[in-house]
């Protein structure tokens, strides 16, 4: 997760996000991967600089083109990004941010991820 200010871009921080995603162990002897395999990315990140970036580390962009892509064929992959969306916006203090400091705004955000892991553990055991 990164934090940004409300007046920029989803993909001026694109850099910033896959640089934060933390290792992913591949369930095999090894080293844990450090990134995923492909990226698959909504209209607005339809850029070649952001192409370039998931490039510069390993990524294969799957992102959908302007003009020519139709927006269900990305519904496949993008709902679990929806879901999880609609279950961060449960928590409102989180949908109008009222903290100035962006690290309580952060504990916040991480407090709700848990809880949501939490709820979701809960219903299958």
């Amino acid at each position: 997760m990164t934090l940004t200010g409300a007046n920029r871009h989803d993909s001026m921080a694109l850099a910033a996000a896959l640089d934060a995603v933390p290792g992913v162990r591949s369930g095999g002897p090894g080293r844990p991967r450090m990134r995923p395999d492909k990226l698959h990315a909504d209209k607005a990140y339809d850029s070649r600089r952001c192409r370039r970036e998931c490039r510069a580390r390993g990524i294969t962009p799957r992102i959908a083109r302007k003009r020519i892509d139709r927006s269900d064929r990305l519904g496949r992959h993008r709902w679990v990004v929806e879901r999880t969306f609609a279950w961060m916006d449960q928590f409102r203090r989180l949908v109008t941010r009222y903290e100035r400091r962006a690290d309580i705004h952060a504990a916040l955000t991480k407090l709700a991820a848990c809880m949501i892991c939490l709820n979701q553990i809960s219903r299958f055991c």
